[in-house]
């Protein structure tokens, strides 16, 4: 099934402007590479704007209302998808995960939904309360594949020390789950930082973020209990980039990062 298959017009304005590109450019009879030639955007990039996997800037899309003749009408879609709010930001950070070539993470609460294990995840949806957990469980394990795909992401993921020494599902389950981090951490393309306790308040405790890189793109995902928010604006996700750096410098090396993991894992028994 293509991607553009698969997006919801009615319920997302990023699916409606990825939707309305590919019915203008084909009802103008043009190819994608001539609209990336007017748009000065690859082939490659006009054919992820119709299947919602990248957008289109600001001057790309003025550039598109005067080829099509739409007058502001896709400037004025493109505004709306970046100030709403959509329901479906975490299934599409997900869907970027998968194909990022570098992911930076930091989270102040529980272990990273790709650094989960079975019994930890199942855990977490059992007493959150889901309708089917052995189906979600399936769905987040499948996240994991992007760790073993031919040329894996590069990631660098900062954990606060609560994440890493809440026991979570019992003394077994985190045992098990703190052997995992240990496994992931000695990868080559993979680093964890523990940020200890000791460092105090910091800015990272005004929430969990995530940081993507796709091809020339980079988007940040931030959560929040009612629901995330993906972020495409440059000066916003260079904003968070910095975070990043900056509580990077407060934590654990990589090497006492994973003797701290494993102290934690002895103490479980």
């Amino acid at each position: 099934m293509l991607r553009r298959e698969t997006l919801e017009p009615r319920s997302s304005m990023w699916d409606f402007l990825a939707s309305y590109l590919h019915f203008l450019r084909t009802k103008h009879g043009y190819s994608c590479a001539y609209v990336g030639e007017v748009a000065g955007a690859a082939r490659q990039t006009v054919s992820h704007w119709e299947s919602g996997y990248r957008k289109p800037d600001e001057r790309q899309v003025d550039l598109l209302d005067d080829l099509y003749g739409t007058g502001k009408l896709l400037a004025t879609l493109l505004y709306w998808a970046k100030a709403g709010h959509e329901a479906n930001w975490y299934e599409e950070q997900v869907a970027l995960e998968a194909v990022a070539e570098e992911i930076r993470i930091y989270e102040s609460g529980l272990v990273p939904g790709i650094f989960q294990n079975e019994d930890y995840a199942r855990t977490l949806f059992t007493l959150g309360g889901s309708t089917d957990v052995e189906k979600d469980v399936r769905e987040r394990m499948a996240r994991k594949a992007v760790l073993s795909r031919a040329k894996p992401p590069r990631i660098w993921a900062l954990l606060d020390e609560n994440v890493v020494d809440r026991v979570v599902g019992g003394s077994d389950v985190m045992r098990e789950q703190l052997a995992y981090l240990i496994e992931l951490s000695l990868m080559p393309n993979v680093v964890i930082n523990i940020i200890p306790r000791s460092v105090g308040y910091h800015s990272g405790l005004r929430g969990s973020f995530k940081i993507l890189t796709v091809g020339r793109e980079i988007l940040a995902y931030t959560e929040a209990a009612a629901g995330g928010r993906l972020m495409r604006d440059p000066n916003e996700t260079e904003r968070m980039r910095v975070r990043h750096d900056l509580l990077g410098a407060d934590a654990l090396s990589r090497q006492a990062s994973r003797d701290r993991l494993r102290q934690l894992q002895e103490s479980m028994g």
